[in-house]
Protein backbone atom coordinates (compact mmCIF):
# COMPACT_ATOMS: atom_id res chain seq x y z
CA UNK A 1 0.00 0.00 0.00
CA UNK A 2 1.18 3.49 -0.72
CA UNK A 3 1.14 4.49 2.92
CA UNK A 4 2.09 8.09 2.23
CA UNK A 5 -0.78 8.69 -0.18
CA UNK A 6 -3.02 11.52 0.97
CA UNK A 7 -6.27 10.61 2.63
CA UNK A 8 -8.08 12.36 -0.21
CA UNK A 9 -7.42 9.21 -2.30
CA UNK A 10 -9.83 7.15 -0.20
CA UNK A 11 -12.38 9.38 1.52
CA UNK A 12 -16.00 9.68 0.58
CA UNK A 13 -16.93 13.33 0.12
CA UNK A 14 -20.48 12.99 -1.19
CA UNK A 15 -21.84 12.43 2.30
CA UNK A 16 -25.30 11.85 3.63
CA UNK A 17 -25.49 13.87 6.84
CA UNK A 18 -28.11 15.11 9.27
CA UNK A 19 -28.28 18.38 11.10
CA UNK A 20 -28.35 18.07 14.87
CA UNK A 21 -31.95 19.41 15.02
CA UNK A 22 -33.40 16.91 12.52
CA UNK A 23 -35.59 13.96 13.48
CA UNK A 24 -34.33 10.44 14.14
CA UNK A 25 -36.69 9.22 11.42
CA UNK A 26 -34.47 11.17 8.98
CA UNK A 27 -31.45 9.18 10.20
CA UNK A 28 -33.29 5.87 9.75
CA UNK A 29 -34.42 6.85 6.26
CA UNK A 30 -30.88 7.83 5.22
CA UNK A 31 -29.41 4.58 6.57
CA UNK A 32 -32.01 2.41 4.83
CA UNK A 33 -32.26 4.25 1.50
CA UNK A 34 -28.51 4.54 1.03
CA UNK A 35 -27.47 1.21 2.55
CA UNK A 36 -24.86 2.88 4.72
CA UNK A 37 -23.84 2.25 8.31
CA UNK A 38 -22.81 5.70 9.58
CA UNK A 39 -24.41 9.13 9.42
CA UNK A 40 -22.36 12.15 10.49
CA UNK A 41 -24.26 14.73 12.52
CA UNK A 42 -23.40 18.33 11.74
CA UNK A 43 -24.25 21.71 13.16
CA UNK A 44 -24.02 23.82 10.03
CA UNK A 45 -20.83 22.38 8.53
CA UNK A 46 -19.15 21.62 11.85
CA UNK A 47 -18.98 18.00 12.94
CA UNK A 48 -21.13 17.46 16.05
CA UNK A 49 -21.28 13.67 16.26
CA UNK A 50 -22.00 10.39 14.51
CA UNK A 51 -24.87 7.91 14.55
CA UNK A 52 -24.34 4.35 13.40
CA UNK A 53 -26.78 1.59 12.59
CA UNK A 54 -25.37 -0.22 15.61
CA UNK A 55 -26.34 2.70 17.87
CA UNK A 56 -29.91 2.44 16.64
CA UNK A 57 -30.03 -1.33 17.09
CA UNK A 58 -28.47 -1.07 20.56
CA UNK A 59 -31.18 1.36 21.65
CA UNK A 60 -33.93 -0.62 19.87
CA UNK A 61 -35.06 2.40 17.90
CA UNK A 62 -37.77 1.46 15.42
CA UNK A 63 -39.56 3.38 12.70
CA UNK A 64 -42.59 3.70 14.97
CA UNK A 65 -40.71 5.29 17.89
CA UNK A 66 -37.80 6.99 16.09
CA UNK A 67 -38.91 10.54 16.71
CA UNK A 68 -39.22 9.90 20.45
CA UNK A 69 -35.42 9.95 20.44
CA UNK A 70 -33.30 13.06 19.86
CA UNK A 71 -30.28 12.94 17.59
CA UNK A 72 -28.24 14.75 20.24
CA UNK A 73 -28.91 12.01 22.79
CA UNK A 74 -28.24 9.10 20.43
CA UNK A 75 -25.15 10.33 18.57
CA UNK A 76 -21.61 9.64 19.67
CA UNK A 77 -19.97 12.94 20.56
CA UNK A 78 -16.38 12.10 21.49
CA UNK A 79 -15.22 11.02 18.07
CA UNK A 80 -11.81 10.06 16.83
CA UNK A 81 -11.29 12.16 13.72
CA UNK A 82 -8.55 12.84 11.25
CA UNK A 83 -7.68 15.88 9.19
CA UNK A 84 -7.80 15.99 5.41
CA UNK A 85 -4.02 16.44 5.18
CA UNK A 86 -3.30 13.10 6.91
CA UNK A 87 -2.11 9.99 5.10
CA UNK A 88 -3.86 6.75 4.23
CA UNK A 89 -1.52 5.01 6.65
CA UNK A 90 -2.64 7.19 9.57
CA UNK A 91 -6.30 6.46 8.82
CA UNK A 92 -5.54 2.73 8.58
CA UNK A 93 -3.76 2.85 11.95
CA UNK A 94 -6.73 4.58 13.58
CA UNK A 95 -9.27 2.14 12.12
CA UNK A 96 -7.19 -1.00 12.64
CA UNK A 97 -8.00 -1.46 16.31
CA UNK A 98 -11.56 -2.42 15.36
CA UNK A 99 -13.32 -0.26 17.94
CA UNK A 100 -15.07 1.73 15.21
CA UNK A 101 -15.36 1.40 11.44
CA UNK A 102 -15.62 4.98 10.24
CA UNK A 103 -13.47 8.01 10.67
CA UNK A 104 -14.81 11.52 10.07
CA UNK A 105 -12.39 13.70 8.11
CA UNK A 106 -12.36 17.35 9.12
CA UNK A 107 -10.58 20.53 8.13
CA UNK A 108 -8.69 22.79 10.54
CA UNK A 109 -11.96 24.49 11.57
CA UNK A 110 -13.65 21.17 12.49
CA UNK A 111 -15.82 21.31 9.36
CA UNK A 112 -16.73 17.88 8.03
CA UNK A 113 -15.14 17.30 4.61
CA UNK A 114 -15.52 13.55 4.27
CA UNK A 115 -15.49 10.14 5.87
CA UNK A 116 -13.22 7.14 5.51
CA UNK A 117 -14.43 3.67 6.44
CA UNK A 118 -12.79 0.29 6.81
CA UNK A 119 -14.48 -0.66 3.54
CA UNK A 120 -12.92 2.35 1.78
CA UNK A 121 -9.47 1.19 2.88
CA UNK A 122 -10.10 -2.40 1.76
CA UNK A 123 -11.23 -1.17 -1.69
CA UNK A 124 -8.13 1.03 -1.91
CA UNK A 125 -5.89 -1.91 -1.05
CA UNK A 126 -7.67 -4.16 -3.56
CA UNK A 127 -7.01 -1.65 -6.36
CA UNK A 128 -3.29 -1.73 -5.59
CA UNK A 129 -3.06 -5.54 -5.83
Amino acid sequence: MKHRDPLSHVITTNLKTVQINQKMSDVLRILMENQIHHVPVVDGRRLAGMISATDIIRLNITVSNADDWSIGKVMKKNLVTTEINETVRKAAQLLSDGVFHSLPVIDKDNNLVGIVTSTDLIKYLAELC
